[in-house]
């Protein structure tokens, strides 16, 4: 920061002091603790029984603190202290499908909300009856993507379907895609060549001008196929900015898994992610259970995971990673 020319470039100037921020944030969060710690230890030696009805509130206090920020330090997944950029697909089952793909959405605005992030959607396609065909949403927070790119994966649904008349169990997929926000990085680098940008007019809920000029952004990644929209900005430029911020993201995560692939082909340990292969099954009827399919955690407090409660199933996750072997060689 302190290079002549560090705020030449007010976007990255901004970027860094961010950074810096929440680096001084958690350097000052464990000098605390320690502090804490050792300010308690002293009183333990000093007053003893004659304050151990004190002593032993604040160490369980203490110690429900420190659980929770140790947690965070098993974060060692690449950009797992960026933001995140999320997308729903509405799979397999028609309405019900796209119903479930809402139903999605509201429990990860519920646990982003309860985790004090921000949340912008940038992209959603309505469905024809209900819910929604897919939503696209950027989320910023601390430790964002080190949270949820524990949910990247396909969930299933089972109930009686609402939209039948006949009240019959239906099974629903959909799709959940998470990508680390890179921000300013170089590391994709997209030749103009290689992409087509198509601009429209924005649909849905926007506010007074939104929806009567052509500012949504459309860029289309020839050689991949990928295709990103952002509709979220008034201004075509901000829509297009964004749009290829999320373009670099899905370039970068699919060379990542391309990688992958391959090592794992190497290894015989190569699974397609095909539909089938769901990382978290919602039950609502013949009983009430959610199970995630990785660790084999599970409860019957659906509503509660529904209205956001993911913290269980993404730190059994986060401690089930730490114990593969492949997560201890990398």
């Amino acid at each position: 920061m302190t290079n002549p020319d560090f705020w030449s470039d007010a976007d990255h100037a901004r970027r860094q002091g961010q950074q810096l921020a929440r680096d001084k944030e958690t350097i000052e969060l464990w000098d605390r603790l320690k502090s804490d710690a050792d300010t308690l230890a002293e009183m333990a030696s000093t007053y003893g029984a004659d304050a151990s009805e004190q002593i032993s509130q604040s160490f369980e206090a203490l110690k429900t603190e420190f659980e929770r920020y140790e947690f965070q330090a098993l974060f060692s997944e690449p950009y797992s202290t960026n933001n995140a950029m999320m997308a729903i697909h509405a799979g397999t089952g028609g309405v019900d499908a796209m119903d479930w793909a809402e139903m999605l959405l509201r429990m990860y605005l519920r646990f982003c909300e309860q985790q004090g992030w921000t949340v912008r959607i940038l992209d959603q396609q309505q469905g024809g009856e209900a819910g929604i065909k897919s939503v696209t949403f950027e989320v910023q927070g601390p430790y964002a993507y080190g949270y949820l790119h524990t949910e990247a994966g396909v969930h299933r649904l089972v109930r009686i379907s609402p939209f039948d008349g006949e009240k019959l169990r239906q099974t629903s997929f959909a799709l959940v895609e998470v990508i680390p926000d890179l921000g300013e990085t170089q590391e994709v680098v997209v030749s103009p060549d290689d992409i087509r940008i198509d601009v429209y007019r924005a649909s849905g809920k926007g506010g007074q001008g939104v929806n009567t000029t052509d500012s949504a952004v459309r860029i289309t990644h020839i050689p991949s196929g990928i295709v990103v929209t952002c509709q979220n900005e008034r201004s075509q430029l901000q829509n297009k900015e964004t749009a290829m911020r999320y373009l670099k993201a899905k370039l970068h995560q699919l060379s990542l898994a391309q990688r992958e692939e391959e090592r794992q082909e190497l290894r015989g340990e190569y699974h397609e992610a095909a539909w089938g292969n769901q990382i978290r099954s919602y039950v609502l009827n013949p009983y009430k259970m959610v199970k995630d399919h990785r660790t084999n955690y599970e409860t019957d407090q659906i509503q509660d995971v529904l209205d956001g409660q993911l913290l269980p199933f993404i730190e059994e996750y986060i401690k089930w990673r730490k114990k593969l072997p492949q997560a201890i060689s990398e």
